[in-house]
């Protein structure tokens, strides 16, 4: 597929390369990774995120001012990263040509070329293993795809971390990340309103099944009273998650109409419940969007199926 990848990108005269909506790390990173080879290899690119609100912690990362919400190239090449089916990028692709870059084992392969592989942690991985081959990776290339899959591991504490990813973390580190920095980022630049956000979001916990579930519901009147951004709920749930005896942990989300559930579980893949929902993601870090609901008849739904389906 490289050899496809390779004439895609010089036969057309302009490239936007696609975050998916609600941005985290890994789509950022690389995107930025992707944008950066192609700026360096002197092609026409733009990197573009359709939401507005995009995770402060890696503005350092090389080209983040670049981004942009709106795309200006009519005819380009699509390069999607990290989004797991085509609605996930926010803009209308129809009749456009797509490179589908992504690790989720629910990908639709949406995509013209579809370049997934669910076994790794990150987008960035796959990115990376796909163009190193094939084009030189700068220090800013690697500090983008390094950050998102720091971010995306978890700090290398997931269940997919292996000894490859660490081969691959030493040839990073060798063509120049500094580490320090991106840790430094990623895990000590809070906003206060996550954190006021994150105290009254704990004090609504629930637990459920015997303490086995934990669940949260954030609504519009708590992100407006602390002044939180949709980028400032995310560590929430791996709060909630973390308590010893759950097992799966709910955050969901009131988001003016729309409603943004998330999922964690230590043990049990809960892809393919996400998926009966209309959504998907990582096996034990899902979720999916509703709209025109409410937050209580969601959680009611949830833990009614959990219930039947899983435990």
């Amino acid at each position: 597929m490289i050899k496809e990848f390779k004439n895609l990108i010089e036969s057309y005269r302009t490239i936007t390369v696609l975050t998916h909506i609600n941005p985290d790390p890994d789509t950022i990173g690389t995107a930025l990774g992707i944008y950066n080879i192609l700026k360096e290899n002197h092609k026409k690119v733009e990197i573009v995120s359709f939401s507005v609100d995009l995770p402060i912690n890696i503005d350092f990362l090389p080209n983040f001012s670049r981004i942009k919400h709106k795309m200006s190239y009519d005819n380009s090449l699509i390069i999607a990263c990290d989004a797991g089916s085509i609605d996930r990028l926010g803009f209308k692709l129809e009749n456009r040509v797509i490179v589908n870059i992504d690790h989720h084992k629910t990908n639709t392969h949406y995509g013209y070329l579809n370049i997934v592989d669910s076994s790794l942690v990150s987008a960035s991985l796959v990115a990376y293993n796909f163009l190193s081959e094939n084009f030189i990776i700068t220090k800013n290339t690697a500090t983008c795809f390094y950050t998102a899959l720091l971010s995306d591991s978890k700090n290398f504490s997931t269940d997919r971390v292996d000894k490859n990813i660490f081969s691959i973390v030493l040839k990073l580190l060798d063509i120049g990340v500094e580490h320090n920095i991106v840790i430094n980022n990623l895990n000590s630049r809070n906003s206060l309103a996550s954190i006021r956000l994150e105290a009254k979001a704990l004090d609504k916990l629930k637990l459920h099944q015997n303490a086995t579930i934990a669940s949260i519901k954030i609504d519009n009147s708590m992100i407006i009273e602390t002044g939180a951004k949709m980028t400032d709920t995310v560590k929430i749930i791996d709060i909630i998650s973390s308590l010893a005896t759950v097992k799966i942990a709910i955050v969901i989300i009131e988001n003016n109409s729309d409603i943004k559930v998330s999922f964690r579980s230590k043990s049990i893949d809960l892809s393919t419940f996400a998926e009966s929902f209309g959504g998907g993601g990582h096996p034990f870090a899902c979720g999916f969007n509703i709209k025109n609901s409410n937050l209580e008849e969601v959680l009611d739904r949830i833990l009614v199926k959990l219930n039947m389906e899983i435990l």
